[in-house]
C-alpha cells in the first residue's frame, strides 16, 4: 500500500470514529443527559458491568491516575457512579455506575443504534456483517479511548 493510499484510510477511519463518536454523544445529550463530555462515555464503557478501580480506568482512558480519580469525583457529583469498598483489596474503591449512569448507558446504546443505521442502510445486512468482522479483526480489544 503507497503510503497516500495509506493516509487516506487512516483518515476516513478518523473521519469515520470521530462522526461516531459525535452523533452518539448528541444523541445522549437529546436525551437528556447533559453535563457529559465523550470521554465520561468511554468511562461508563469500562465501568460496565462490573465496576473498575480509578486505577483501572486511568489505564483504560490512557491518562494519569490524578486525571482519573478528578473524572471519578466529578462523575459522582453528577450522579452518575458511585464508590464502593472493593470486593478484594481493602485499599482500592471500587466505581460502579449508578442507576443514573446505567439510564446514560443504555441512551447511549439507542444513540448509537440510531448513529450507525445509515451505515446499515448504505452497506446492507452482509455489509455491515462483513465491516463490523474486518475492523473486529483489526483491532478485537480496543483501546476504546478518548482522542484527547
Amino acid at each position: 500500500m503507497q503510503n497516500s493510499e495509506a493516509m487516506a484510510l487512516s483518515t476516513a477511519l478518523l473521519a469515520a470514529a470521530g462522526e461516531l463518536t459525535k452523533r452518539i454523544h448528541a444523541g445522549v445529550v437529546a436525551r437528556g443527559f447533559e453535563g457529559l463530555r465523550p470521554a465520561h462515555g468511554f468511562a461508563f464503557a469500562r465501568l460496565a458491568p462490573d465496576g473498575a478501580t480509578a486505577t483501572d480506568l486511568a489505564a483504560h482512558l490512557g491518562v494519569t491516575k490524578q486525571a482519573a480519580g478528578q473524572l471519578v469525583d466529578e462523575m459522582v457529583r453528577k450522579g452518575y457512579v458511585e464508590r464502593r469498598p472493593h470486593p478484594v483489596d481493602a485499599r482500592a474503591r471500587l466505581v460502579v455506575l449508578t442507576e443514573r449512569g446505567w439510564a446514560c448507558t443504555r441512551a447511549a446504546e439507542e444513540a448509537a443504534a440510531e448513529a450507525v443505521r445509515p451505515w446499515a442502510e448504505l452497506l446492507g445486512e452482509e455489509g455491515t456483517g462483513r465491516l463490523r468482522a474486518q475492523l473486529t479483526r483489526l483491532a478485537p480489544h480496543g483501546p476504546l479511548r478518548p482522542v484527547w
